[in-house]
């Protein structure tokens, strides 16, 4: 098996718990450059709130797009954006990714910025 295909059977696990709980997910895909984050409706599917390396109010004062600080910005965005949106809680779908690194500075950004998880 390969490493793209293990992340993605531990997303699909993850995602099923999610679902049964009901609840908008956080969604996070990492890529080589880039980090994405989504708040996704769990009855229609919809983006509720989104933020990623790629906006200019990311970008700006940030040294580089792949490292923790980067990370700690988008979580910090995303959890604004949820709020403006309305929720408060999410639940926290890391997409199959170990929990480390950047994944872990988005969501312990996100949760400082008061979104809970």
């Amino acid at each position: 098996m390969d490493k793209k295909t293990s992340r993605m059977r531990r997303a699909r696990k993850t995602r099923a718990k999610i679902r049964q709980l009901g609840v908008p997910r956080l969604s996070v895909h990492r890529s080589g450059r880039h980090l994405y984050a989504q708040v996704i409706d769990p009855v229609d599917g919809k983006v509720l709130a989104a933020a990623s390396t790629l906006q200019a109010s990311v970008r700006s004062g940030l040294t580089g797009l792949k490292n923790i600080e980067a990370a700690q910005k988008v979580g910090t965005v995303i959890a604004e954006k949820a709020k403006e949106a309305g929720l408060e809680s999410v639940a926290f779908d890391r997409s199959g990714y170990k929990y480390h690194g950047r994944i872990k500075a988005l969501a312990d950004a996100a949760r400082e910025a008061g979104l809970k998880f």
